[in-house]
């Protein structure tokens, strides 16, 4: 029998699983990183493919390749377990697995920040609900299982004293993009989400019936900041969204890119030199990819919590400033 007549055929979705979530992943070598994203439809895989464009696209000898994930929860399991060496993770659960909040305390450090993430309810701009208390005891699609969003929601309600649990008909999606569907079929009444130019937001704003979103009052952002002073003051500037005339705000943190640790500091300054430089195009081709930029970063992100790649590209470039 020829050698070859006793290999086991694999298919070619195995083979990929294989190379990307069990076969630890050799930067040095490959130089093609695995970027963790979220299910389709949703902010994370539309922010993680333009991402891995734009850097792509900037001659850097660091490549990224996005992977679906199942969100937040899933990358940043994969990044603990090393399937994955750069996952995007929202603001919340990024602090928890950063600080060890309710969860094991992951090393991990960050790449760039992503964008803001105001938290707010949409519903049809044909529906009668106004206030966050109008909801109580509706169905609300409120994110898929493993979605950072969830977190959000759960501080953003709490901080109001509702539960989401109690409270209201609680939704759970296989994946992001069935929201807004479910929302503009009238199978729920509202659909929870958060950031900038969102897709279940863009995709409810656009339709035939439009939209209208329903963020925490003034007097209820008063309320959540006091029971969870972690969260921050966020504005959704008007005209994010179709028909949105005025300003939005609501509150927040700002999603992150994560990676590890054992990244080599090379691979790790390639990469935020590629960021830099794509800033422009990133900002063009994606309406929150303003937001991903060195001078957020240095902004919002501990400089402790920095891969040291980032803070020697950081240094080099003076800004630290």
């Amino acid at each position: 029998m020829k050698s070859y007549d006793r290999i086991t055929i694999i298919s070619f979705h195995t083979l990929c699983f294989l190379l990307f979530f069990v076969i630890p992943f050799n930067v040095t070598a490959a130089q093609i990183i695995a970027l963790g994203t979220a299910t389709k439809g949703g902010g994370f895989e539309l922010f993680g493919k333009t991402l891995a464009a734009v850097i792509n696209s900037t001659g850097s000898a660091v490549k990224l390749r996005a992977i679906p994930t199942r969100g937040s929860k899933q990358n940043l399991e994969y990044l603990s377990e090393g399937k994955i060496v750069l996952g995007l993770v929202e603001g919340n659960a990024a602090r928890q697995a950063l600080q060890g909040i309710e969860r094991k305390k992951l090393d991990l450090r960050v790449l760039s920040v992503m964008y803001p993430n105001p938290g707010m309810f949409v519903v049809r701009a044909d529906a009668g609900y106004k206030n966050i208390l109008d909801l109580k005891g509706k169905k609300i699609a409120f994110g898929t299982r493993a979605s950072g969003l969830r977190i959000l929601a759960n501080d953003v309600l709490t901080g109001i004293e509702l539960v989401p649990a109690r409270d209201f008909q609680q939704v759970i999606l296989n994946k992001a993009a069935e929201g807004p569907i479910l929302l503009l079929d009238n199978k729920v009444e509202a659909l929870w989400g958060a950031g900038i130019g969102w897709p279940g937001f863009v995709k409810v704003a656009n339709s035939s019936v439009g939209a209208r979103f329903i963020p925490p009052t003034e007097t209820q952002i008063n309320m959540i900041l006091k029971n969870h002073p972690h969260l921050r003051r966020m504005t959704v500037p008007a005209g994010t969204y179709n028909g949105q005339d005025k300003d939005i705000h609501s509150v927040g943190l700002w999603s992150l890119i994560l990676i590890s640790p054992s990244v080599s500091d090379d691979v790790a300054y390639h990469l935020a030199k590629a960021l830099h430089q794509g800033e422009t195009m990133m900002a063009k081709t994606l309406k929150q990819g303003q937001y991903t930029t060195a001078k957020n970063t240095r902004l919002n992100v501990n400089i402790d919590l920095l891969h040291p790649g980032v803070k020697k590209y950081f240094l080099e470039k003076n800004l630290f400033k």
